[in-house]
């Protein structure tokens, strides 16, 4: 699973790719045609303007423009540009600002619907398809003002500040000044993202009770004596070397002033609404369905998350056939072990054995990091195109490792030097069984989350949202295709460990079910733990953990194995149809080097090239 790392706002509370989740420092990029042709100097330029489309022509204004807009209503994205008043504060999330933001979306969607997609080239149907998903969810899901629920079991904006000290690296005096004024104003981005919720629980839309329970445990956690000095005070802890050590100083000592003086106090406004405001005006029951428009709005969460027109009882019915499917598998596999005894005490054996178990944090991010490195090893075989990014193997913060989930990646930036993050929690071993790390890790790292990410920001030729925008069902289902794939990598070494990738599996598909059945069927969350605990190998723990996550985030689970199932089928298809003429590697690039994009394209995408590399094979 992809980190929120950088707790977006407005709609994107919980539609959190209509942003762009791993922010490039480049500058807006537009299409081919719309860089190309701004050479006006150039005759090759002024010969391809001649030569484009009118269509062409419009769609690449079109993305200069919403492009334009992106970057300059992105305090984010403005901050990595350099932007020293970016640096030196925080998104602007009032009302007002997302007004402006979806009339300016709906704006821009109509100008989109306007272009004949079919006459713009291969590369810009692909940008279309992408442009059009971003742009009609984000005003789908604008009506449901989602700022007033900006936080979920395991992250939300009190993590922003977190998320930012451990990504920021100042480089000069102004860049350290403008994070003691970023400290500084955490205070008022607090309060926005109060006003909000205090809307919410007027309006009756509100987190369930029991995750706004959790977010009081996270706040205590980082309120707890020196905290959040030492997470706020990482930025000027790193600063070049080469600085005055009197600015150093002096900078460090403002930080500390602000940490004390502004962020504390905001810290401890937050957790004092939560327990006198929001705790008595949240809700009771778990799905989605029970807040006003709820109903409707999980609709647009499903097809939003999978990318496909579709209902939550096809999405249920669909998990329901896959979990017969992998338990069928399971049995199989138990058999392989020779364990004598029903499945119920084999799951019982596998999460209570010593030997399945490490003993320390270090042993468990060891056994990640080296699994890690044997699909390292394998990546060549399987991939041509491999991306310059690097990514190591990190635990999860303690201050979140309670209700965080078992792994997740974070993104990185060549151009800040950031690597990726394979984040593994270490919290709680007894519940982090080894048989399920190859799943995991290549799940995370490679080549799931790491590659596919690492590749997209890589992209050239394309603008700038593609190599950004991250479109779930692609990339989770990437993700847990991976997991397949790493039987033919060879990364399971001993039935266990396949057991653990058929867990995992397990997991995905029990998503569709419980997920559905809780926030549109009325399922208690007694029964949505049931699904898990009586089909996989999961933790109690991490099965808690994860029902959690799905109440408190509506639909995003349903996109792991929408995507994987499409994945695996084309490739299956591929296989039949070109025979030994399929070229895995190939494929690989191929699915991969436009970046993420709606299911629907992929698709399209994909069997334009089985029928181009089947045309091309020799009789």
């Amino acid at each position: 699973m992809i980190s929120t790392k950088f707790w977006m706002t407005g709609s994107a509370v919980m539609a959190l790719a209509l942003a762009a989740c791993s922010p490039s420092a480049d500058a807006p990029a537009t299409s081919d045609v719309a860089s190309d042709t701004a050479e006006t100097s150039s005759p090759a330029a002024e010969a391809l303007a001649e030569s484009a489309s009118e269509a062409s022509l419009a769609f690449a204004q079109l993305i200069t423009d919403y492009e334009s807009h992106q970057e300059a209503n992105s305090n984010y994205r403005r901050g990595q540009d350099g932007d020293l008043e970016a640096l030196a504060s925080w998104e602007d999330i009032s009302a007002d600002v997302q007004a402006e933001n979806n009339a300016a979306n709906i704006a821009f969607l109509e100008r989109l619907e306007a272009i004949d997609a079919s006459e713009l080239t291969a590369s810009e149907q692909v940008s279309h398809a992408v442009l059009d998903y971003l742009l009609r969810f984000s005003v789908e899901l604008a009506q449901y003002d989602t700022s007033r629920i900006p936080f979920l079991s395991d992250s939300g904006f009190f993590f922003t500040p977190s998320y930012s000290a451990s990504s920021t690296r100042p480089r000069t005096v102004e860049e350290g000044e403008a994070w003691v004024r970023r400290v500084e104003a955490i205070d008022g981005y607090f309060e926005q993202n109060l006003e909000w919720m205090r809307q919410g629980v007027g309006d009756g839309f509100t987190q369930p009770r029991i995750i706004a329970q959790g977010a009081i445990s996270q706040l205590e956690g980082l309120l707890e004596d020196g905290v959040l000095e030492g997470i706020l005070i990482m930025p000027i802890d790193n600063l070049p070397p080469a600085m005055d050590e009197a600015d150093r100083e002096r900078l460090r000592a403002e930080t500390l002033a602000a940490i004390r003086g502004h962020a504390v106090p905001a810290y401890q406004r937050v957790l004092d609404f939560f327990n006198e405001e929001y705790m008595p005006g949240s809700r009771d029951s778990i799905g989605i369905s029970e807040v006003p428009g709820g109903r409707e709005y999980y609709q647009s969460l499903v097809r939003y998350h999978t990318t496909l027109d579709t209902s939550p009882e096809e999405v249920h019915q669909r998990g329901l056939s896959e979990v017969a499917r992998i338990r069928a598998e399971m049995e199989e596999v138990i058999a392989e072990t020779g364990f004598d005894g029903t499945f119920a005490q084999f799951l019982e054996f596998l999460r209570t054995d010593p030997q399945f178990y490490a003993e320390t944090e270090e042993e468990l991010l060891m056994h990640a990091a080296w699994i890690s490195k044997r699909a390292d090893d394998a990546m060549p075989r399987f991939f041509g195109n491999l991306p310059r990014l690097p990514y190591g193997v990190r635990a999860v913060p303690a201050t979140m490792a309670p209700t965080y989930t078992t792994g997740r990646y974070w993104p990185g930036n060549i151009d800040t030097g950031v690597a990726g993050g394979y984040m593994v929690n270490t919290y709680n071993l007894a519940q982090r069984p080894l048989y399920v790390l190859p799943a995991l890790s290549v799940h995370e790292a490679v080549p799931g989350h790491h590659h596919q990410i690492a590749i997209a920001q890589e992209l050239e030729h394309v603008p700038d949202f593609r190599r950004n925008s991250y479109i779930t069902a692609f990339g989770e289902g990437w993700g847990l295709y991976t997991e397949n794939l790493a039987i033919d990598m060879g990364l399971y070494r001993t039935p266990y460990e396949n057991f653990g990738r058929l867990t995992y599996e397990m997991w995905r598909a029990c998503r569709l079910v419980v997920d559905t059945g809780m926030h549109y069927m009325g399922w208690t969350r007694e029964e949505a733990e049931a699904c898990l605990l009586e089909n996989s190998a999961l933790a109690p723990h991490n099965v808690r953990t994860e029902v959690l996550r799905y109440i408190a985030w509506p639909g995003q689970a349903l996109a792991y194995k929408t995507g994987e199932l499409l994945m695996r089928d084309l490739r299956a298809e591929a296989e039949e149809r070109l025979g030994a003429e399929f070229d895995i590697r190939d494929f690989h690039d191929t699915l991969l080097e436009d970046g993420a994009m709606p299911l629907s394209a992929l698709e399209a995408k994909m069997r334009n090239w089985i029928d181009e590399q089947e045309a091309a094979a020799p009789e």
